[in-house]
């Protein structure tokens, strides 16, 4: 990983974000052809956004082929927490409920997977009941019970060992941590948590030792998902996991390829959530996102699997020659820089502030793509979709307003408020397969420069992000002063947003989120109000007060609230965008329009 000082790049990055930004304004205004390519069979420019493109066409058989310029953090069930490996499980796991496989903000509403119905749940909020359905198989042919479901979900304990994915459960079920996890478990089925009852097969009773408005919310997390305790490889379990969905795995080469194939124990009448058309599904990593975006619009791939926008280059040749197989969905992700208080000198608010304000925030907005590929400016932390957000209203720093090319003056007021006054030299921690997160690194580092502020990058290897910038001792050791992420909701609530970046409770030593290492007493308590406020009006206001302190804090540098181009190729049928995966595709149910 070597420090990079590329302004020719940060040029050309720009120069495509402005081509880009010209092309689409173009396309709103009426110009340029959106059904240019449609003689191939593309549905039109944006016709999968928030709506199903060609529908009736997806037919039964071919190869589903993905394209990736980053491989999943885990395949496992336990650890995986990257939005698309959500996605993308689908295909080979199932939970008690799901979200709906419906275009846009529908598709945010749970329905019964392998329940037969959504939980009964008791006048307290306290216990949830589910009955599993009829012939849920596993990929030898052996029933899913409700054991499984329990071993599956015991595994989150296991942090020493599955690190990486939401702890949600854990911390709900079992806020104490009394239990110790399936593998410290004494009792002879390993079945040992408490909290979960399985009085037969096909039950499974939750018994929460408070309520939590969120809680069915955090079982259709992938998470959630059965796991059989005979085929638990723990640590290895990410390599090779045991299919409950209509897919299994044939290969697994990580960072190179994988490749799905039909589970032929998988039975469509247990299943209402999968139609399951193609035969098989391979994926495809490339360690160059320009590269994969040429063989994309080659017709070599059928989609992108991280779901993170094109490159410039990329979105730049698109737009001019195939317009008709893009769409333009906002996100809910927000993309940002975050200050870890144990890198000095960001344990001093002002010193914080000094970089939002040194920042250009329209430079910033403009690397990510500019305001329609990359967003409109980000003023706040909480996504647009979540209950409680304010949007561009909420903009306590005037970062789209009087602020938003930087202000110089104010910035160096609290570089000599925090004891700077002629700056300080940090490292901006960046992804180095994430040309628009570079792009917007070195244009934050251009900016600070105007202050006097000197801020080295370090690309890191993004396969390997959990373990680099997830990993606090790590974080300072290597003087990770600003990390460059981005962030969407795990559920539409604070909490599925926010509980893992602000809760001190959520701090790990490796698989962390909580980058800023928050450690504040009222963002605690008003998180075990949130969690226990069963209406919605009094949700959303605690909301709107958590992202309020989050900001006063000073611990984030929002770029923009993000907007996605996303290629399709012609070859998909029944294609479209759902808020569940933060304006990503829907893999699930997607299809061929030939078998070919």
């Amino acid at each position: 990983m070597t420090t990079q000082r590329t302004s020719g790049r940060r040029k050309q990055a720009m120069a495509a974000a402005a081509v880009v930004a010209a092309l689409l304004t173009t396309a709103a205004c009426g110009g340029g052809n959106d059904n240019e390519g449609s003689k191939g069979g593309a549905a039109g420019f944006d016709a999968a956004n928030n709506k199903v493109a060609q529908a009736s066409l997806a037919k039964k058989g071919g190869t589903l082929k993905f394209a990736g310029a980053q491989d999943a953090d885990s395949w496992d069930t336990t650890r995986g927490y990257y939005g698309f490996m959500w996605n993308f499980s689908r295909y080979y796991s199932r939970q008690l409920v799901t979200s709906k496989t419906e275009p846009g903000k529908a598709g945010t509403e749970l329905t019964p997977d392998l329940a037969s119905g959504l939980a009964k749940i008791s006048d307290d909020g306290k216990t949830y009941t589910y009955t599993l359905r009829d012939g849920i198989t596993w990929e030898d042919g052996k029933p899913i019970t409700s054991k499984d479901v329990k071993y599956g979900i015991e595994r989150v304990w296991a942090q020493d060992v599955l690190s990486g994915g939401p702890v949600y459960l854990k911390d709900v079920l079992d806020p104490k941590g009394e239990y110790k996890g399936p593998y410290k478990d004494k009792s002879a089925d390993k079945l040992g948590l408490k909290a979960i009852e399985t009085p037969d097969d096909k039950t499974i009773v939750f018994k929460l030792p408070q309520a939590n408005s969120d809680f069915e919310e955090m079982l259709a997390l992938t998470s959630a998902s059965p796991v059989r305790q005979d085929k638990d490889t723990k640590s290895k379990y990410g390599l090779h996991p045991f299919s409950s969905g209509p897919y299994k795995f044939e290969s697994y080469n990580p960072g190179k390829d994988l490749t799905l194939v039909r589970n032929t124990e998988w039975k469509q009448a247990s299943d209402p959530i999968r139609k399951a058309y193609p035969d098989k599904i391979t994926v495809k990593f490339f360690s160059n996102a320009n590269d994969m975006d040429a063989r994309l619009i080659a017709g070599d791939y059928d989609l992108d699997i991280n779901q993170t926008g094109m490159s410039p280059q990329g979105r730049t040749t698109a737009l001019k020659q195939h317009k008709a197989n893009l769409d333009n969905p906002v996100s809910g992700y927000i993309r940002y820089a975050v200050f870890p208080q144990t890198v000095k000198p960001f344990d001093n608010i002002e010193c914080r502030k000094a970089v939002i304000y040194g920042a250009d925030h329209v430079s910033l907005q403009t690397a990510r793509g500019g305001p329609v590929a990359g967003g409109d400016i980000g003023t706040n932390m909480l996504p647009p979709a979540v209950p409680g957000a304010e949007g561009q209203k909420y903009d306590p720093y005037e970062l789209a307003g009087a602020n938003k090319k930087g202000n110089i003056d104010k910035a160096k007021e609290a570089l000599k408020a925090c004891g700077q006054p002629n700056g300080f030299k940090t490292t901006i921690a960046v992804r180095n397969n994430k040309p628009s997160e570079v792009a917007t690194a070195e244009s934050l580092q251009a900016s600070l420069k105007k202050v006097g502020i000197t801020a080295d990058i370090d690309q890191y290897d993004g396969s390997q992000t959990s373990g680099i910038i997830g990993s606090p001792s790590n974080v300072k050791k290597k003087g990770y002063g600003i990390i460059i992420m981005g962030w969407g909701p795990d559920f539409p609530s604070v909490q599925g947003y926010g509980l893992p970046l602000w809760d001190s409770s959520y701090i790990l030593e490796s698989g962390n989120n909580n980058f800023a290492m928050i450690k504040d007493k009222t963002i605690d308590g008003l998180f075990d109000k949130y969690v226990t406020t069963l209406d919605d009006a009094g949700k959303t206001k605690i909301a709107t007060e958590i992202n309020h302190k989050v900001m006063e804090g000073g611990y984030y540098l929002p770029f923009v609230f993000e907007k996605f181009i996303n290629w399709r190729s012609s070859r998909l049928a029944n294609v479209y965008t759902t808020d569940a995966y933060s304006g990503m595709y829907d893999f699930v149910n997607l299809g061929l329009k030939s078998a070919k």
